[in-house]
């Protein structure tokens, strides 16, 4: 392979990676094994979540709080109740929900907290 060649791919795989970015905003699920609430989130509404609005604007990430802090949350507060779910955007927190006591009282709770997301262009 000549180095031409080689240039033009190490470029293209360079922008490549560029390109990609992580998503400006996510909904942080904190939780942890044995969380009953937690359970009951994962068969009310988890599935349906990468499926709505608010789960395309803010995908799911889940975080177990017995691991270790991931280090891109450093800024935002820990949490021993679960589930916690926290809006994060651009890597700081824009609101969280503390619990989950079925699907209609988060439904509503998530769309007050997604409507404070700057508007996407």
């Amino acid at each position: 392979m000549n180095l031409g060649k080689l240039a033009s791919l190490s470029l293209g795989a360079a922008l490549s990676v560029v390109s990609w970015q992580a998503p400006a905003a996510e909904l942080v699920m904190l939780e942890q094994p044995g969380c009953v609430w937690c359970a009951r989130f994962d068969a009310e509404i988890a599935p349906a979540w990468p499926k709505t609005e608010e789960g395309r604007r803010a995908p799911l990430r889940r975080v177990d709080i017995t691991q270790g802090w991931p280090p891109d949350l450093a800024e935002i507060a820990k949490e021993r109740f679960t589930p916690t779910f926290v809006l994060v955007h651009d890597g700081k927190e824009i609101g969280r929900i503390r619990g989950y006591v079925g699907n209609e009282f988060f439904w509503y709770r998530v769309g007050e907290l997604i409507a404070l997301l700057p508007a996407v262009p």
